[in-house]
């Protein structure tokens, strides 16, 4: 059984997903991902949760940029949160989170999905992060 304590940055996450079902609860499933991303900018900007939108990260090989990454949400440079508008998650949601937590070198995102039947949510840890603190 997992308890709060061992959860990285559980309060902040809850808050999140909590935006996230205020989102729903208000406009319901079937939008775009935009529709979602625009909400939830808003709700998280109305409970004063510190973000920035379509955060930066460069892809680099060699020390030269060859790539760019956006996050949908960095909240308080801690949590990526990633918005998908789909029934389910896929396994290159799962591989584009990891992707932007390594290159960020965060420890958590949370992936969330929207769709007819509510929200849900993933958690997704870099235990490379997490091993460097160990």
């Amino acid at each position: 059984m997992i308890e709060k304590k061992d959860l990285i940055y559980p309060d902040l996450s809850y808050e999140i997903i909590g935006c996230a079902y205020d989102v729903f609860n208000s406009i319901g499933g079937g939008h775009k991902e935009i529709v979602y991303q625009r909400a939830m900018s808003l709700s998280l900007k109305g409970k004063n949760i510190t973000y920035t939108e379509q955060q930066y990260y460069p892809v680099k090989f060699k020390d030269q940029v060859v790539g760019k990454n956006f996050f949908d949400f960095l909240v308080d440079e801690k949590i990526v949160v990633e918005l998908k508008s789909s029934t389910r998650f896929n396994k290159a949601h799962f591989e584009q989170v990891l992707n932007y937590l390594n290159l960020s070198n965060i420890k958590l995102a949370l992936l969330i999905s929207f769709d007819q039947g509510g929200v849900n949510c993933k958690r997704v840890v870099n235990f490379k992060t997490l091993s460097k603190t160990i």
